[in-house]
């Protein structure tokens, strides 16, 4: 076995050596029997100057390298390095193509053994990760990792990071091993023959019986804790109604204790809805502490009445704050034993028995082989076996497709039900006090869709605020280019060896031939015919969309709303093309069901691998229908729906949507949902516009008369902690055009970032304006010494784009719509809040302009009545994200000058808490900020 590892990491002047790049720093980490034994590294003289992005990216410049040694003065030592070990990188290709390149060039052989990535490696041993650069995961294993970008430094942490990766590998179960082992043959690194070295000798260590996994069906898993049913019952707990009995309860679970008089006023409210059975709207402010506030009282009330309470939130982030933090919190506090569990919709859990039957498949390519990797050791480690803890590539997610869990017409093998993740979820939920879900399984109760929340009267919705919007996406639809491709795709034409030859070698195994059967050819002629009309479909429908776009220059993305009253050429040539798509839909499935009952009645036996190939079909027959009916709802049915399509000028075809939606939800909501529970809490920290609930109440069909409204302001003294700013020497936003107040504010923007040394969050309402003043920014050169992270610009989700920001010490993070809420950055990473413009919806927004016409129809003001609470309570969400605990500061600037010179200004100012607001020009602002921070 090689027991030899060289770590290598290279700073280059660019990406190509073909092209000409050089190394400018070389470093090696030799690691032998587990242990670092020799390092070293040298600056290299590339012979030409190193391009100022490189030099930003390691600080590297042309003095400093300038009496290094040439790469073929240590050429020798390299290769005397590299002798007899692994060749280890963190993404080995490009460190190794450089290398050999210069090797070579040396007058050296080149290296030629087995090569190791720590990319790869990390990938597969941690599959839910939340990414695989090396700075995250020096980050997740608490590596120092003082100098990114330069190639001592990054070499070190790659090094330590390999140890830990090692040392995972060689503890994986023998048969998880085996299984990797097998898999690792079309990887790009050599794991496979690493791999086989582990095993031959693990084979002396006999594995013991673990405690933490079993082997089950060749398959190691996560040994699950045993299911408890619900918990002493009998016995009659109280709820503790004085403030004395909560302050009692409540500070067994915290080392410093506050009593929180609002968060006891919401536990009392939400208490007694439920006890006399009423709806009840909570506006709880920033740090009430409103998720104990409403789950300790559902959770006496659940335990006395022996009734299970639906939790709903809508974002993933906030159902792990309850069930990580919060829970574990009113498990110390409270007398009895609490079940709760997290649920979501089906096709969310693994099925262990497809998984199971997709290793028996060989020729993989890159993506499915690697994912099956990650899912091996992540079943080691998953209690749920939820897609959402895994990070997948794209086409890893095209892989859980084929292994998601469906309703099954064969593959009901009673061994492998025992340990079927949903199954589990469903039977964990039958004992729950409190379940855990999100809005859109909360309401696919009303569909009855064969939902997997059991019976239910009592709720709380969090995040509530949201509800509507929700439900509107809900009871809607929405067709994409991509996603209608990629299905028709799963079948695809004969030769392509996809679902559609499967099943024709399904049909030549069935001994008797039918008398009647649309024959091939006439199928294939189908599918020829459906890629050419999915193609045209959605060509029409950006040529319309095109059409009614004539007059607006300039912008890239837009949504245009569609309807069948429509008099447009355009539109004609559209509707035609989606029957004959919709016809073509129908012709598709029916000869598909024909011969899938065909095989069924005519076979009498058919194989496990058999069965699976059936179940693929017939859940892509379930994906037909829906499509169908989509497509039939959208553009050939009169519905009330608004229909608008959303389109990107540049691309058009691969980013089209088409979205209907209901322009109203308050009588669905009202009749299919509140009428039918007996008592529904929606809470959020922004719910009232100028100390009202009317708004939200007429959203969401709740009836004002008969619904408890408590409003519960922040404990926060927002007065000493917040100073509001707005700068008088800015034009009015409608009255200049979008670069002219794009220069205005850039040049604020960089005053504003001076005096606050970075830790500014900026919030756009539109991408077009934040791109543009992201280049201005970027093009002045004033801020060269910032980090600069923007929405859509800077890769990654928010949370990444949202950590990132806190890692370094001067930095501007500019985001749009998701930025206005959610992001949670505590103390003082964020210390800056900028609100380019009031967040009003665009008028010509189809599902603004609906609503507005709706209201304008039955003789009310749309503009009261919806535009301006709509932007009050977006305005709210944004203001809500400085300040995060009591002990934080920081300063609001609002460039909108609206907010003071209109009478509606006048809505935001008094929808939120009391602060000192200054006007002034930004010169003068700029010292106050300097002061008060």
């Amino acid at each position: 076995m090689i027991n030899k590892f060289v770590v290598i990491d290279l700073e280059t002047t660019g990406n190509i050596p073909k092209k000409g790049d050089k190394i400018i720093q070389f470093a090696a980490v030799v690691i032998e029997n587990g242990k670092i034994t020799e390092k070293f590294s040298s600056l290299i003289n590339p012979k030409k100057s190193i391009p100022i992005f490189i030099e930003e990216l390691t600080g590297l410049n042309d003095d400093m390298v300038k009496d290094a040694p040439l790469f073929s003065e240590i050429a020798e030592k390299v290769m005397t390095l590299l002798d007899g070990a692994y060749f280890v990188a963190h993404n080995v290709l490009f460190d190794l193509s450089f290398l050999q390149e210069e090797l070579i060039q040396s007058g050296q052989e080149g290296f030629f053994g087995p090569v190791l990535d720590t990319v790869e490696m990390a990938r597969i041993l941690y599959p839910t990760a939340d990414g695989y650069k090396l700075s995250d995961l020096a980050e997740k294993e608490n590596l120092n990792h003082d100098r990114p970008h330069q190639a001592d430094s990054d070499a070190q942490v790659t090094a330590e990071l390999f140890l830990i990766l090692l040392d995972r590998l060689t503890s994986l179960p023998r048969v998880t091993l085996k299984q990797l082992a097998h898999l690792s043959g079309g990887l790009k690194s050599d794991l496979q023959q690493f791999l086989d070295e582990i095993l031959v000798n693990k084979d002396d260590t006999i594995e013991q019986f673990s405690e933490s996994f079993e082997i089950f069906k060749g398959i190691a898993l996560k040994r699950l804790p045993e299911q408890s049913g619900k918990m002493n019952k009998g016995k009659e707990y109280q709820y503790p109604a004085s403030e004395d009995e909560k302050t009692e309860l409540v500070k067994q679970a915290f080392a410093a204790f506050e009593k929180r008089t609002g968060q006891f006023t919401m536990m009392d409210t939400v208490y007694q809805s439920f006890q006399n059975e009423n709806h009840t709207l909570i506006e709880a402010g920033t740090g009430v502490g409103k998720s104990l506030g409403y789950l300790l009282p559902i959770a006496y009330f659940s335990r006395q009445k022996e009734l299970p309470i639906v939790v709903s939130t809508h974002t993933i982030q906030l159902q792990e704050q309850i069930l990580k933090n919060e829970i574990p919190i009113l498990d110390k506090i409270l007398p009895f034993k609490l079940n709760s569990v997290l649920l979501k919709g089906r096709n969310h859990y693994i099925s262990l028995e497809k998984f199971n039957q997709t290793l028996a498949d060989d020729n993989d390519n890159y993506d499915t082989g690697l994912t099956k990797m990650q899912i091996l050791v992540w079943l080691i480690e998953t209690e749920t076996g939820d897609r959402d803890e895994l990070n997948l590539s794209s086409g890893g997610q095209i892989f859980w497709n084929k292994i998601k869990n469906e309703p099954a017409m064969f593959m009901q093998n009673q061994a492998w039900q025992e340990r079927d993740f949903y199954l589990k979820a469903k039977r964990n939920v039958q004992t729950a006090d409190i379940i855990i879900t999100n809005h859109s399984l909360l309401l696919s109760d009303i569909k009855g869709e064969g939902t997997i929340l059991p019976d239910f009267s009592f709720a709380i919705i969090d995040e509530g605020h949201h509800f509507e919007k929700v439900a509107s996406q809900f009871f809607g639809h929405t067709l994409d280019y991509l996603s209608t491709r990629l299905l028709l795709g799963q079948f695809g034409v004969l030769e392509q060896k996809q679902l559609f030859y499967e099943l024709e070698k399904l049909g030549a195994s069935v001994p008797r031939k039918p008398e009647v059967m649309t024959p091939a050819t006439k199928l294939n002629q189908i599918n020829v015919d459906l890629a050419f009309e999915t193609d045209e479909f959605f060509q029409l429908i950006a040529i319309f969309a095109k059409a009614k776009l004539t007059n607006k220059r300039g912008i890239n993305r837009a949504k245009v709303r569609f309807s069948l009253q429509d008099e447009v050429k355009e539109k004609k040539a559209l509707v035609h093309s989606a029957e004959r798509f919709a016809f073509l839909l129908k012709d598709l499935h029916s000869v598909i069901i024909e011969r899938l009952e065909w095989i069924k009645r005519e076979s009498n036996s058919l194989t496990r691998s058999q069965e699976n190939k059936m179940e693929e079909i017939q859940s892509f027959l379930n994906d037909l229908s829906e499509l169908r009916d989509t497509v039939i709802h959208s553009f050939i049915k009169k519905t009330n729906d608004v229909k608008w399509i959303e389109i990107d000028i540049r691309s058009p075809q691969n980013v089209t949507t088409f979205i209907a939606q209901p322009a109203s939800v308050a009588d669905q909501l009202n009749a299919q949902f509140f009428q039918l529970k007996k008592a529904v809490v929606i809470t959020s920290a922004t719910l009232t516009v100028n100390k009202s609930f009317d708004y939200i109440m007429k959203e969401i069909g709740l009836d004002p008369v008969s619904t408890i409204q408590l409003n519960i302001p922040s404990p926060f003294e927002y007065n000493q902690q917040v100073q509001l700013l707005i700068p008088e020497d800015l034009p009015e936003i409608n009255t200049v055009s979008l670069e002219d107040y794009v220069i205005s504010i850039t040049e604020h923007i960089i005053t504003i970032a001076e005096a606050t040394k970075g830790r500014m969050l900026l919030l756009f309402t539109a991408y077009d304006m934040l791109k543009k003043t992201y280049e201005l920014i970027k093009e002045s050169g004033f801020l060269h010494d910032y980090a600069m992270i923007a929405q859509g610009i800077t890769s990654g989700s928010r949370t990444r784009l949202t950590r990132n920001f806190q890692r370094y010490d001067k930095a501007l993070l500019l985001g749009t719509s998701s930025f206005w809420e959610g992001v949670d950055i505590p103390g003082e990473d964020l210390s800056c809040l900028v609100i380019v413009r009031l967040p009003f919806s665009p008028p010509d927004e189809p599902l603004t302009e609906a609503k507005c016409q709706l209201i304008e129809k039955r003789g009310g003001n749309a503009f009261s009545e919806y535009s301006l609470p709509e932007a009050v309570l977006r305005f709210k969400q944004g203001f809500g994200r400085l300040i995060r605990t009591e002990n934080d500061r920081g300063i609001i600037v609002v460039f909108d000058k609206r907010i003071v010179t209109t009478k509606y200004g006048n809505a935001f100012l008094k929808s939120i808490p009391n602060v000192p607001i200054k006007k002034g020009k930004m010169d003068d602002l700029a010292e106050i900020i300097d002061s008060w921070l």
